[in-house]
């Protein structure tokens, strides 16, 4: 594999907690309560499939969007980088003919707050955002955007990712998918992924 495309919640960044305690709270001020595991099912999609998806009334929607946009930075000590991780990108980088990028379906103000004050973005020479395609994660849109702007060979390029709607991305855009199996707890087994990585450092044996 040359290019590797990787999400950022719950495969670079351990982030569940952050987002999801927030909306926790946000959702219990309008007397809506769910199970912390309902709420984790929608972790990897959009905020607004989320709510979607957890049934959330039409008209309460945006409200929501925006007080769980406010709660967000409450949580926001709870976020670390998974172990490993930079020393795995490190690896990748220096490697001859690798290409790296970030496909995320994080907003680029979210992501400016989460992931570049912890130093990631000096390993990734493009970044897609929630912004840059019209659909998201679990259509191909936003991988696709990704190999465009790399100008990458489909059939040498691999999305990481660590949840189904990461998988099915993958595939409809026709390219690998690897799954992590760290920090990924609170999902059922996801069958059909191409790799699956026990531990970050297990990424690099592609690129031999």
């Amino acid at each position: 594999m040359n290019n590797f495309i990787f999400d950022v919640d719950g495969t670079l960044l351990d982030t569940e907690a952050m987002y999801m305690k927030a909306l926790d709270k946000v959702l219990r001020q309008h007397q809506i309560q769910h199970p912390y595991n309902e709420l984790a099912q929608t972790f990897g999609i959009t905020s607004f499939d989320a709510l979607k998806q957890l049934k959330v009334p039409a008209e309460l929607i945006q409200p929501i969007l925006d007080e769980w946009a406010q709660a967000i930075p409450e949580f926001q000590h709870l976020v670390h980088v998974y172990d490993g991780i930079e020393a795995m990108l490190t690896g990748l980088k220096n490697a001859s003919g690798t290409q790296l990028a970030i496909m995320t379906s994080k907003q680029k103000y979210e992501f400016k707050r989460d992931v570049t004050p912890l130093g990631l973005d000096q390993y990734f020479s493009e970044f897609v955002f929630f912004e840059d395609a019209k659909r998201g994660k679990p259509a191909p849109d936003p991988i696709l955007v990704a190999i465009d702007r790399l100008g990458a060979d489909p059939a040498t390029t691999i999305y990481v990712g660590d949840t189904q709607y990461d998988l099915q991305a993958a595939h409809a855009a026709g390219v690998k998918f690897g799954l992590v199996a760290w920090g990924n707890g609170h999902t059922k087994p996801i069958e059909g992924a191409d790799y699956v990585f026990a531990a970050p450092k297990d990424i690099l044996a592609l690129t031999d």
